[in-house]
């Protein structure tokens, strides 16, 4: 009897262990993974995203593994699906040059 007192005083803090460390770490990377590809299952041509290295830029085609990326006019980029890090929400503003020049005046 006493032996098995023994075992499971032994087992308990290691169980107790591993079910923290799950709830802490692999299951909210899980749900963060699900929502990242969830969020690459998404992207349509002329949506506005920002890749891991901070390039902003539009998806202009979709390919099997990568995307086509305008980030300037005329400057496509091809990137790793797992690249891209966030959509962006809104589209920036384009002003045209008569528009700066009368908030500069």
């Amino acid at each position: 009897m006493q032996q098995q007192n023994g075992f499971l005083g032994m087992i308990f803090p290691i169980v107790v262990f591993v079910l923290v460390f799950y709830f802490l770490i692999i299951r909210p990377q899980r749900k963060r993974q699900k929502e990242h590809e969830n969020l690459i299952a998404s992207l349509r041509r002329g949506d506005q995203v920002v890749t891991i290295g901070g390039l902003f830029g539009t998806v202009k085609e979709v390919k099997d593994d990568s995307f086509i990326l305008e980030v300037d006019e005329g400057v496509k980029v091809r990137v790793l699906k797992s690249a891209i890090s966030f959509k962006r929400a809104e589209a920036p503003a384009q002003h045209s040059k008569a528009e700066e020049g009368k908030s500069a005046s």
